[in-house]
């Protein structure tokens, strides 16, 4: 008997260990998905524009081809890459956020010259014709390459938020977080692709007045949501890029521009009562890094349409 009871208090050790450690991992999934906020709602934002112009039954297995793409991406690619960064070059890791937090600053600023000088896009009416097999094939490739960079922007965010230390915790931590982060933004985009069909489906089909006015409305809301999740997607961008970059380089020893925004958060938090000050510094200081992102994103623009976009396509095709 005192055998079985000493088992039964080992296995109850085991027990808490395991319950500890799933606490860890599911506190730094949760830590780390909330640094790369700014990517994760720029991919559920961009995702959408892949499945306009097909037919309606085509949406989802799309959606569903793109978000198996991107789970290869996270987990077969990706998590194995950042793991043996972690073990070999963790030095590597604050350059890499650098780069990363840049890309985002210059795809937010490009989206604000976008939106400022009504550029048309030169490949819409190539796809306004063809095969629709084929144009699916074209969309999904392209779909999986920028889930990519967006993927490789998250999961080095994400690296750089878990302690260093425990390989198998530091794993399953960002396994946990490329599956919970894939299901969030493809899950999210599913919704936002087949509300439109569901609100026609309601207005038209509708047995009371009041379901098919909520069709109705749905999908005349439709086109200002998407509008607002764009607006909302380059905002987190501009933000999180500009944080990424100011605690990067007072990460590697400039830290002025970090002191320069702490203190105007610390000023201006200063002018309300006590109760709010926390909010409005922690306010203050995203409306600064995002500033910094919007600067930051604009003087990348000339460099990287005039000398890398050209490179890059002229080496990879």
């Amino acid at each position: 008997m005192s055998g079985l009871l000493a088992l039964l208090d080992d296995v109850a050790g085991i027990a808490k260990i395991a319950a500890a450690s799933i606490d860890d991992v599911a506190a730094g999934a949760l830590k780390a998905g909330s640094k790369a906020a700014g990517a994760v709602i720029d991919d559920a934002a961009v995702t959408p524009k892949y499945v306009h112009g097909f037919d309606p039954s085509r949406e989802l297995p799309i959606i569903w081809r793109i978000a198996r793409g991107s789970i290869i991406n996270k987990l077969i690619i990706l998590l194995p890459a950042g793991l043996a960064l972690s073990a070999f070059a963790p030095w590597m890791i604050a350059p890499l956020l650098l780069l990363g937090g840049a890309y985002l600053c210059f795809e937010g600023a490009e989206k604000i010259a976008h939106w400022l000088f009504h550029h048309e896009d030169a490949h819409t009416e190539a796809y306004e014709s063809g095969d629709p097999a084929h144009l699916e094939e074209e969309k999904v490739k392209g779909a999986i390459k920028t889930d990519f960079i967006l993927s490789a922007e998250i999961m080095t965010i994400a690296l750089a938020a878990i302690p260093a230390g425990n390989f198998w915790l530091q794993a399953a931590t960002l396994a946990l977080v490329a599956v919970g982060i894939t299901v969030a933004v493809y899950g999210s985009v599913a919704l936002i692709v087949k509300a439109d069909d569901v609100g026609l489906a309601m207005a038209g089909r509708g047995r009371l007045g009041a379901t098919r006015a909520l069709g109705r409305g749905i999908v005349s809301a439709m086109p200002k949501v998407m509008q607002t999740l764009s607006v909302v997607g380059t905002a987190a961008m501009l933000w999180v890029g500009g944080s990424i970059i100011i605690h990067s380089l007072k990460d590697l020893g400039w830290k002025l521009p970090y002191s320069l925004i702490h203190d105007f958060a610390v000023a201006v938090s200063t002018k309300v009562p006590a109760g709010l000050q926390g909010a409005l510094e922690w306010s203050a200081t995203a409306f600064a890094d995002g500033v910094f992102g919007v600067a930051l994103g604009l003087a990348i623009i000339p460099l990287a349409t005039k000398v890398i976009t050209p490179v890059w396509n002229r080496v990879f095709g």
